[in-house]
């Protein structure tokens, strides 16, 4: 495929239409060879990593014309990000190159995250992505789409990175539906008003979406239906409860059926799906997969609970694979399984390789 170029800083690129357009930070991702502390590692895989390019990537692997808005380096892990999400299908051609700053990197350990021990060291301070801002971003960058996918991992890089994101969460005219992300990162907030930005900007978007974990880290309101008492200005609030449940609350179906920022008075319609059993290579970016798979079942005009059954879905593609990129399994083959009666789905056990033809294994 074809990479669009990135935009030159005095040229008005000419955009095309996308049915997603995400907005952040991208990295290059440095991937252990083998186990063990990062000082003992000899050699490292390079990647890409970063939440609304994961969530991208995995709208334009189902696809969907799915478009990326940052800013990398003039560097060659600039060149490189672009590269790879080009290959992998999505839009970059209003990515801007910056010949001041770098391209972010951050090398990890192997394993889960939450392991004792696991290591993510970020080299993103003064990055070229967290010189964004309302100044350097227009809004024809980011209005082209259906529906703007942000998250509060933007908000948290710089002063200019949350002007932004405040900028494309205010009410106004010609604004696409706005689905965001908390993403909470308590190593980017050492400042602590992490509570209260990212509620506020969570309180401007249409759609968003939380774990009950870090909901209740943040604003101690891990029960969901607390949660939405706590947060009614949104028309789709989505809680994931792990491996678990997801949980969503919703005054209508579909990105984009209303003007933003019109609050529809009508109750919630409460939907509940728990997740598939799943055998985990790694967490890595499975709540990205989750929300790519969640708008783009919205994207399609499916119900809600279609909807969490497609973001389990992408999910479970993401868990069994040990990156933070993983192939989907074919549309039609997430149909049939979205599709399943609620017996079937509850004994849904899917493994590493699942996503090819006939591999998923029910359990009495």
């Amino acid at each position: 495929m074809t990479a669009n170029p990135p935009v030159d800083e005095t040229v008005e690129p000419e955009l095309p239409g996308a049915d997603v357009v995400c907005l952040g930070e991208s990295m290059v991702t440095f991937l252990p060879g083998r186990p063990g502390r990062l000082a003992d590692v000899p050699s490292f895989t390079r990647a890409i990593g970063g939440a609304e390019s994961n969530v991208a990537c995995a709208l334009a692997a189902a696809g969907h014309r799915a478009a990326w808005v940052g800013r990398v380096g003039r560097d060659g892990f600039g060149d490189h990000l672009v590269e790879t999400l080009a290959a992998h299908g999505v839009d970059v051609a209003a990515v801007r190159r910056d010949p001041h700053r770098p391209t972010g990197v951050y090398f990890r350990t192997a394993g889960d995250r939450a392991e004792e021990g696991h290591e993510v060291v970020y080299y993103r301070a003064g990055s070229a992505a967290s010189a964004m801002s309302p100044a350097n971003v227009p809004y024809r960058f980011t209005d082209r789409g259906r529906v703007l996918h942000l998250s509060g991992i933007t908000a948290a890089l710089s002063a200019d990175c949350l002007a932004l994101v405040r900028a494309l969460t205010a009410p106004r005219a010609g604004r696409p539906f706005v689905s965001f992300d908390v993403n909470h990162r308590p190593g980017l907030w050492r400042d602590g008003s992490a509570p209260a930005v990212l509620l506020d900007l969570a309180r401007g978007a249409d759609l968003v979406l939380v774990g009950a974990d870090e909901a209740e880290t943040l604003w101690g309101l891990g029960d969901p239906a607390a949660l939405r008492a706590a947060l009614p200005e949104p028309s789709v609030l989505v809680v994931k409860r792990g491996a678990r449940d997801a949980v969503a609350y919703a005054r209508e179906e579909h990105p984009g059926s209303r003007p933003p920022a019109v609050r529809d008075p009508r109750p919630d319609t409460v939907v509940t799906v728990p997740a598939p059993r799943v055998d985990v290579v790694a967490h890595v970016g499975a709540g990205d997969a989750f929300a790519a798979g969640f708008l783009s079942a919205g994207l399609r005009g499916l119900g809600l609970t279609a909807r969490l059954r497609h973001g389990h879905l992408m999910a479970a593609a993401a868990l069994t694979v040990p990156g933070d990129l993983a192939v989907p399994p074919r549309r039609a083959r997430a149909d049939r399984l979205a599709a399943l009666d609620e017996t079937a789905w509850g004994t849904l056990h899917l493994g590493p390789g699942w996503t090819g033809e006939d591999q998923e294994v029910r359990t009495p």
